[in-house]
């Protein structure tokens, strides 16, 4: 225990997650990829969307939402490119597995790109880098969920978008640099935590229906309901709607699926693309002008309150270190949803390391 807070062996907590979603059905392969990765955001610090996901994944597999077998439908496949229908299969093992795919096919032809229609819900963006970034390779994910308008665009009061993420990983000759943003202020995993836990944003991350800025989530589950800001907020607002614009055409265009078709099913429209720098001027080539930018970012003299200048991927390896090496603590609430999946299912919670 640290300051009270109980702390877990990952491994522990991955292979509770695991028999949990093989109980509800999942298929092996499907659940130990989707154990693995949730833990795997928690260890990076992405605690909105790690384990927290736990209890609803669960619960759409109950509800017949997830389908727990078979593989994606390709629907269209050409050397470097392909089109799957995820057929509402875990997102987390449809995004990983098309990872790997990219990855082999960007090792034949220098770049390749897959387009996921109707995958389910796939989790936390940065979980995917480094399986590709580990292989040497360039990796970018995006993903957007037609079902879902949470997000307003620039001057409007009425929601349109998700919030968008869009993941990229670069190798470098140390730690990855792994970036995953988002065309919104914020998730609407956050605003949910923040409105549940009553408390407000930092600053103006919503409006209201009416376009009024706020900082309290909670216009959200108003009806009315207000909507968060797009990146750049109400001042440069512009960018994030424009970023919006990109990923949901990608994600939704190129998967041939998205918003005109007006689903119902909450999921996700993704696309992955990788890039083997061999093919190109060579992976020392590469890395030697990444491990050159890292080092400058982090040489750079940090401003008045700022500790170091950081590069994106730092704060995430050194918890992801610390929690493999000390333990891994949940957020709040977490424990007590696994408690009461685990009591359902009659399984064990795994013990709190001692202090």
């Amino acid at each position: 225990m640290v300051s009270g807070v109980p702390r877990f062996r990952p491994a522990e907590l991955e292979a509770l997650a695991e028999r949990l979603l093989l109980a509800a059905g999942l298929d092996a392969e499907k659940a130990a990829v989707t154990a693995e990765l949730l833990v795997e955001a928690d260890l990076m610090g992405h605690t909105t969307h790690g384990l927290a996901l736990l209890a609803p994944y669960l619960a759409e597999i109950r509800a017949g939402h997830l389908a727990c077998t078979g593989e994606p439908e390709v629907l269209a496949e050409a050397p470097a490119v392909a089109v799957w229908d995820g057929r509402w299969l875990p997102g987390l093992w449809l995004t990983a597995k098309a990872v790997d795919a990219t990855c082999e096919k960007a090792a034949r032809f220098g770049t390749a790109a897959i387009a996921i229609r109707r995958s389910g819900h796939i989790g936390c963006l940065a979980v995917f880098l480094r399986r590709a970034t580990e292989r040497g390779r360039v990796v970018l994910v995006a993903s957007s969920d037609p079902s879902v308008a949470t997000v307003a665009p620039h001057g409007g009061r009425r929601a349109v978008f998700t919030p968008d993420p869009i993941a990229a990983g670069l190798p470098t000759p140390a730690d990855p640099v792994l970036v995953d943003i988002s065309a919104s202020i914020t998730t609407n995993a956050m605003s949910a935590r923040l409105a549940r836990e009553g408390r407000k944003g930092p600053a103006a991350w919503w409006i209201d229906a009416e376009g009024r800025p706020t900082d309290d989530p909670r216009v959200l589950e108003a009806d009315p309901p207000g909507a968060i800001l797009p990146v750049g907020g109400l001042d440069h607002g512009h960018k994030g709607t424009g970023l919006a614009l990109v990923i949901e055409g990608l994600t939704q265009g190129l998967g041939g699926f998205g918003r005109a078709d007006a689903p119902t099913h909450w999921g996700a429209a993704v696309l992955v693309q990788a890039w083997d720098p061999a093919l190109f001027a060579g992976l020392d080539a590469f890395t030697r002008q990444t491990g050159w930018l890292v080092e400058r970012v982090r040489a750079t003299p940090a401003r008045p309150g700022v500790e170091a200048v950081r590069v994106p991927g730092d704060q995430a390896a050194a918890r992801r270190r610390a929690a493999l090496e000390h333990g891994l603590t949940l957020a709040p609430g977490i424990l007590e949803a696994l408690e009461r999946e685990a009591r359902a299912a009659g399984l064990p919670l795994p013990e709190p390391l001692p202090g």
